[in-house]
């Protein structure tokens, strides 16, 4: 049996997210993380020259990198780092003292075999990336802006914010795009065309807020942390020493970032809601606004679910269509993320290795490729 398949057999059950390959199992130049079904139908019979037949050499290698999760986002004046099993917060407080807080965290997805379920595990990802990024944000204020800290969480207050925001996103990608085509054209009734117009606005939508909110300079900063998140994450996922001089030298677009996944999900909703409405005529014969809004509101986390599935297999893939999906999201980057400070980017190391706790050591210095966004 070829030693690449064995290894491959060893350690393809710590293959899923939040799961690493332990040292014991490790082996310089062929320790492997591989998907189960490569291995299952044909148990230790298959030989390599099938295996590489059916799988083209960039998607193999990328396989035999050890898979583990690192994502985070950027927070007021700090960054976010999530590593299995935790996540921790590191914000510059107004003394530039680097301040972090560290919770424990297992997703939904490691205790129940149905939320693994693809497209389910994407809903579950989303939910649980919001929840943690609200929490997060919300700390990182009370750090930042010495004012809060004496007061009281409020937490009517915090839960009217998110409720707005929520609204405000509705009614910007979803109602206004819809009323302005039911009363400006004729399309109405035409599924594909209605709903292929609806996606162009809602992306010009977000274009044109992305490069608005980009001008203040609060904004400016956020999306600097943000550059420094995506350089650390490379940084760690590239084998190399975390430093802040290996960081800076990594780009700040990263293909699992939350912007590109936005991209996504505005595309994937073009082709789900067109679906949907040429079942409703199909069923109702008739459609308008009002019907629209009620059965595509509750089908988004449907559509976040794809659009989750696709990001993983446009960043584990070098086919060509895979490729062109990434290009969207990273040029929007060029909008979301900006060079970081020296400073910024320490601050995103802090969060990273306080994340990790007492077994940075144990995974840091090896290549991986992560499977789920940030």
């Amino acid at each position: 049996m070829p030693s690449v398949l064995f290894w491959t057999a060893k350690t393809c059950r710590y293959c899923w997210t939040y799961r690493e390959v332990p040292e014991k199992i490790q082996q310089k130049n062929h320790s492997v993380a591989i998907n189960p079904f490569l291995i299952a139908p044909w148990g230790n019979k298959i030989p390599l020259e099938l295996l590489l037949f059916y799988m083209n050499n960039s998607i193999l290698l990328t396989l035999m990198k050890p898979s583990i999760l690192v994502g985070g986002q950027a927070v007021i004046d700090g960054v976010m780092m999530r590593v299995p099993g935790a996540y921790s917060t590191a914000v510059r407080d107004p003394d530039k003292l680097i301040k972090t807080e560290r919770h424990e965290f297992v997703s939904l997805t490691e205790n129940s075999s149905f939320w693994k379920i693809p497209i389910l595990r994407g809903m579950v990802s989303l939910f649980e990336s919001m929840k943690i990024g609200i929490k997060t944000l919300q700390w990182s204020a009370d750090i930042s802006i010495p004012e809060k800290e004496a007061k009281e969480e409020n937490k009517l207050l915090n839960w009217l914010t998110t409720t707005f925001a929520i609204v405000l996103s509705v009614v910007l990608f979803m109602v206004c795009p819809y009323w302005i085509i039911t009363h400006l054209f004729e399309i109405e009734k035409k599924a594909m065309l209605f709903n292929l117009t609806a996606g162009l606005m809602r992306i010009t939508f977000f274009l044109l807020y992305l490069m608005a909110i980009s001008m203040l300079n609060d904004v400016k900063k956020l999306f600097q942390y943000h550059g420094a998140e995506h350089r650390v994450v490379y940084n760690f996922e590239s084998g190399k020493d975390v430093t802040i001089k290996n960081a800076q030298l990594f780009p700040t677009q990263h293909p699992r970032c939350g912007t590109s996944f936005m991209f996504i999900v505005l595309l994937s909703a073009i082709l789900v809601f067109a679906l949907i409405d040429t079942i409703i005529m199909g069923i109702a014969g008739q459609i308008n606004l009002w019907m629209r809004l009620m059965f595509h509101l509750p089908l988004l986390p449907l559509v976040a679910g794809i659009a989750y599935e696709i990001i993983k297999l446009t960043t584990r893939s070098n086919n060509a269509l895979f490729q062109w999906l990434q290009k969207p999201g990273l040029w929007l980057q060029n909008i979301t993320t900006k060079p970081p400070e020296d400073s910024m980017v320490e601050v995103a190391i802090t969060a990273l290795k306080s994340a990790f706790g007492d077994r940075y050591e144990e995974v840091s210095g090896s290549e991986y490729m992560a499977e789920t966004i940030e």
